[in-house]
């Protein structure tokens, strides 16, 4: 059964969208695809930053995703994939909405939006690179018409130690008794396809 899709609006980040981003992925199950835990709001002002100035130079970048009455509820767009490993240098789409929102329609709207603009820009192709584990996400590039071209090993975004106030410390018999669960070092990570 195709169900209409919500009505979405993309438009170019600003300054405080990163205070908006920072809100609707702050849900530990949006995050479980991308290191587990929340990012400080730091990381989402240089991040809107950063789209601001891909925007300018290319065109397109990841525009925040605003819901019928103008909500800010995620992201979707494209930038190049800076990684060293899997597509380098190729434009990736991507996207992330706030946990109340998955389920809804919003993403395919979003991501079909973002298809048309970069295509315009003249890009030729575009590569989604989506965690094995994340059935929503391939999902989407399946309704998308993405094809599975590749499968990689990509790295586990390792969780930052915080350091502990001297104070705080936990005596060497404590630590002995704190189990120590290995984390692997690899995921298999998927890259889809599709030419424009």
């Amino acid at each position: 059964m195709n169900r209409a899709l919500p009505a979405v609006r993309l438009r170019v980040p600003t300054d405080e969208d990163a205070l908006a981003w920072h809100r609707a992925f702050a849900h530990p199950d949006v995050m479980e695809f991308h290191g587990g835990r929340t990012a400080e709001l730091s990381v989402y002002e240089e991040l809107t930053a950063r789209q601001r100035r891909h925007d300018a130079e290319r065109g397109f970048c990841l525009w925040s995703v605003l819901d019928e009455s103008g909500q800010v509820i995620g992201f979707t767009g494209a930038q190049p994939w800076e990684r060293s490993w899997g597509p380098t240098g190729e434009i990736e789409i991507g996207w992330r909405l706030g946990r109340e929102y998955w389920g809804r329609g919003y993403v395919t709207a979003a991501a079909r939006m973002t298809l048309e603009r970069v295509r315009e820009a003249g890009v030729p192709g575009v590569v989604a690179m989506v965690d094995a584990r994340n059935t929503r996400s391939i999902a989407v590039t399946r309704r998308l018409g993405m094809r599975l071209a590749e499968v990689f090993r990509a790295p586990v975004p390792q969780p930052v130690s915080q350091p502990t106030p001297p104070s705080a410390s936990p005596s060497t018999s404590q630590v002995a008794q704190i189990p120590q669960v290995p984390q692997p070092s690899h995921r298999e990570g998927h890259c889809y396809r599709l030419d424009l």
